[in-house]
């Protein structure tokens, strides 16, 4: 099982270090394919007086000293066609934001390194659309055809985090895991699922409550992989504290879907 876990965005050198030394027996375990997430910045914040992160040159050094240190894998966010070529020479997974997965100069920016391309759906979008998404990679990358196979040897996932529902408020159809699993791996972002997007204050709000509830369907329906932003405390996570789940209600949660996924396979 891929299994994407760490702050939402890169803090202070102790938090982020702290965060990763949790995170530790998930890479330790030969059932899970683990990768450490942060964001070196976060250009998509409600507002601009929000903590965006170190930037990308400080960003990739922290990260290289957590892969350094704890010998982590690691997944970063990329925001325009100029970061994809410096941020993959840490990164093993380059990100794409769901609100530009239809990007094309990013996407085939992305696709030009030699890292793993994790394509967000955006919030907006059917699954079905997320097919030509794939395929910018794909052809960038010298396959024609979009299909789970094809996508899998050419290292190209797609993430669900939920769907645009009103105003404020995400839902999750777990019909379109099902959809998007024909064109690539599907990883299930259990965290963004339960964001409450620019819901009336000057940052997102969300319910992790809902967090184990949507994980557990998810894995009965069949997923690649599943990406959690956690922390020790998210109530003073520096972003997306409301939706992330905490460090210590992590371990029981991944226990529930490995018997979940268990019975299911």
């Amino acid at each position: 099982m891929i299994l994407i876990a760490g702050p939402c965005v890169l803090e202070n050198r102790e938090n982020v270090m702290r965060i990763a030394e949790a995170l530790m027996p998930y890479h330790e375990d030969c059932t899970k394919d683990f990768y450490f997430k942060a964001s070196f910045d976060k250009a998509n914040r409600t507002s601009i007086d929000s903590f965006r992160g170190p930037g990308l040159d400080e960003g990739l050094k922290l990260l290289q000293e957590v892969k350094n240190q704890f010998g982590y894998k690691i997944l970063t966010d990329v925001h325009d066609a100029s970061q994809p070529k410096s941020a993959a020479e840490v990164a093993d997974i380059l990100q794409i934001p769901a609100f530009l997965c239809r990007q094309t100069d990013l996407l085939v920016a992305a696709a030009k390194t030699d890292a793993i391309v994790n394509i967000k759906k955006g919030q907006f979008l059917a699954p079905q659309a997320m097919k030509h998404s794939v395929g910018k990679v794909l052809k960038t990358r010298g396959c024609n055809e979009v299909n789970f196979e094809n996508a899998k040897k050419y290292n190209v996932w797609l993430c669900e985090r939920g769907s645009t529902f009103g105003y404020g408020n995400l839902v999750v159809d777990m019909r379109g895991l099902v959809i998007m699993r024909e064109f690539a791996p599907v990883i299930f972002d259990a965290t963004h699922s339960v964001q409450m997007p620019a819901s009336g204050s000057d940052s997102s709000g969300g319910d992790s409550s809902f967090i184990p509830y949507l994980s557990r369907a998810a894995a009965s329906v069949g997923v690649d992989g599943f990406f959690f932003e956690t922390h020790f405390d998210p109530s003073v996570a520096l972003s997306d504290g409301p939706n992330m789940i905490k460090l210590d209600d992590l371990s029981k949660l991944i226990e529930q879907i490995d018997a979940i996924r268990e019975i299911v396979e």
